[in-house]
């Protein structure tokens, strides 16, 4: 049975190979979506157009936002007009047209216009930070085939141990020597191991 188990013991391998390059690619994904938030943004008060930090901004300022720079906050079109590419925040392929009255969403890219917006959300009540809070409890969270699995190996090993204790004092019980007694022991252990589970939740996390 040497070979039986090196089979799976390499499938089991592979999940775990699976699930953790899964995890990598989540954590790769929530670092791109880090990197769209710009860090400073230009203030406009009483017509002075200060550079200041996303974390001194407040509910209601007016920010200037230039053609090719990403909007730092969630706000409202208060002058210009513009487009916005939101490819990477909402998955729309094509720029948005921006004009007074209109929503932008932090972390979008402003196209040829030049906009004062007034800003409507900060911070984790951005539509980004919603965002990367989803994808990091996705992460931490189990897959639904994750707890289906969960369940059944909390039934399905101990009865599995239980068939293998059985069918090795049963061998001895009829005179079988003791090699004999736990090959067969083992055949159970070997056939009842559910190698499909193992890779049925890395698969699924993947996809």
């Amino acid at each position: 049975y040497f070979e039986a188990s090196a089979v799976v013991i390499a499938l089991v391998l592979l999940g775990k190979y699976l699930e953790s390059r899964a995890k990598r690619q989540t954590a790769s994904a929530i670092r791109a979506l880090e990197a769209l938030r710009p860090d400073r943004a230009l203030r406009l008060t009483d017509g002075v157009e200060q550079d200041v930090a996303i974390s001194e901004l407040r509910l209601g300022d007016a920010v200037l936002v230039k053609p090719g720079e990403r909007f730092p906050v969630d706000g409202e079109v208060l002058e210009g007009r513009s487009h916005a590419d939101e490819a990477l925040i909402t998955g729309e392929s094509l720029p948005v047209a921006k004009q007074p009255g209109d929503k932008v969403t932090g972390g979008a890219i402003n196209g040829e216009g030049r906009l004062l917006i007034r800003t409507a959300a900060l911070g984790a009540e951005t539509v980004l930070a919603r965002i990367i809070r989803l994808v990091e409890d996705a992460q931490a969270g189990k897959a639904p085939i994750q707890k289906l699995v969960d369940k059944v190996s909390q039934v399905f090993v101990p009865t599995v141990l239980v068939i293998a204790f059985f069918t090795l004092a049963g061998w001895l019980l009829v005179g079988a020597s003791l090699e004999v007694a736990l090959i067969n022991a083992v055949a159970v252990l070997v056939i009842a191991c559910p190698c499909s589970l193992g890779l049925a939740t890395p698969t699924a996390i993947m996809a």
